[in-house]
């Protein structure tokens, strides 16, 4: 018992020290450009290509078959699009007079981390 604390805190310090880093950076930064922006979305979604590519499905196929990794794979793809398809409807009703990509895309993103956070912590209660 006492280890799967330890991990889930470590996972927890870890988890958010990142995202509370990169606000705190991004708060300071005076300047915004979307260049910038675009880079970082850019690299933010290589590095997570890499690690499902590298680590999470080498993982998943020593506990289980392919077909189930697949069939997970899709419910994944089909919550992030109609995640997404939720967000553009709801942005096309109440947002008539501009709208604002970056906002949607932090809304997804926000959705496909609160739905990513739930297996993972399953994954970690049931690998102790």
């Amino acid at each position: 018992m006492q280890e799967i604390i330890k991990t889930t805190l470590l996972g927890l310090f870890f988890g958010t020290f990142g995202t509370t880093l990169g606000g705190i950076i991004g708060v300071m930064i005076k300047k915004h450009s979307n260049k910038f922006l675009s880079f970082i979305l850019a690299f933010a979604s290589g590095l997570m290509m890499a690690v499902i590519c590298f680590d999470l499905i080498p993982e998943a196929l020593e506990i289980s078959s392919i077909p189930n990794i697949v069939i997970g794979i899709f419910i994944g793809i089909i919550a992030m699009m109609v995640s997404d398809l939720l967000v553009e409807k709801k942005f096309n009703h109440s947002n008539k007079k501009g709208n604002n990509q970056l906002l949607k895309t932090g809304i997804i993103v926000s959705i496909g981390l609160a739905i990513h956070n739930f297996p993972e912590g399953l994954a970690i209660r049931f690998w102790f």
